[in-house]
């Protein structure tokens, strides 16, 4: 493929199966290339699923504080002031009744909560709770277990129902019909697990978010990710990237597809611009 004209303004990657290998490593090649655009005056900038708490290890790796498009578009938190810009919430209300359905049309579900407060590690919010009856799709030392009303009793910028007998595009495919236009339905893994935030808010809107606030169009973004959350990101940017290890709603969503995370495919396609 021919490189695109004119140079990228602004490029957006996920992190987990993209920017990074299965060591959380950001491999040599991938930041000489993120810091040769950084350098050239272009922006770059994070989008994924993690919390702000969960940014550090990956600044650490970069060597380089970027922006970052948090809880699947529902933050946007900078990580060189460790400040949160912006988050849209679920209501109480909204919560209690995503609860109900799930826990009905997904039996033996468990439920947690994602919160953010005005830094990365706000001590005056509780940032991730979950009910008793909640299993980790991965390790998270920062859960707090309180009652199943306590889950649900805060805003918080997304739920996660956890059911670890099934597939989490199953999982969507249950819940989508029942919620409607109420809620955002999305996931990261098959292993179970689906995501849910406030309608309309998903990778795209953050990165929408992020290029208003510094003057870029959507058709000089440039997008990389690997999962059906990142499939709104790829189609909205100007050229979406899917990985080589991709879902293939990704591959599909993308407008090419570069190596895989592990083979330094974020790099490939940055250097077609930046050495």
């Amino acid at each position: 493929m021919t490189p695109l004209h004119p140079k990228p303004r602004l490029v957006a990657t996920d992190v987990d199966g993209t920017l990074i290998d299965a060591s959380e490593k950001v491999s040599p090649r991938t930041k000489a290339a993120v810091g040769a655009l950084v350098a050239d005056g272009a922006t770059f900038v994070l989008a994924t699923g993690r919390p702000p708490r969960w940014i550090d290890p990956v600044v650490s790796e970069l060597g380089y504080a970027p922006l970052a498009v948090c809880g699947n578009g529902a933050v946007i938190y900078d990580s060189a002031t460790d400040r949160v810009l912006s988050s849209h919430a679920l209501d109480v209300e909204t919560l209690a009744w995503l609860a109900e359905i799930a826990e009905h049309a997904l039996p033996g579900c468990g439920l947690a909560t994602e919160r953010v407060g005005a830094s990365a590690h706000d001590a005056a919010t509780p940032q991730f709770v979950s009910s008793p009856t909640y299993e980790h799709a991965w390790l998270n030392p920062d859960d707090t277990v309180v009652s199943h009303a306590e889950v649900i009793a805060s805003p918080a910028i997304k739920m996660l129902i956890r059911l670890r007998s099934a597939r989490s595009s199953a999982m969507r495919a249950a819940l989508a019909p029942l919620v409607g236009d109420r809620a955002e339905i999305t996931y990261s893994t098959e292993n179970g697990l689906i995501e849910v935030a406030v309608p309309g808010v998903t990778k795209a809107s953050g990165l929408a978010e992020v290029a208003r606030r510094i003057g870029v169009e959507e058709n000089s973004i440039v997008a990389f990710g690997d999962m059906p959350n990142d499939v709104p990101m790829l189609t909205m940017a100007g050229h979406g990237v899917a990985m080589g290890n991709a879902h293939q709603e990704a591959r599909e969503a993308a407008d090419e597809v570069t190596a895989s995370n592990v083979d330094h495919g974020v790099a490939v396609v940055l250097e077609r611009w930046w050495r």
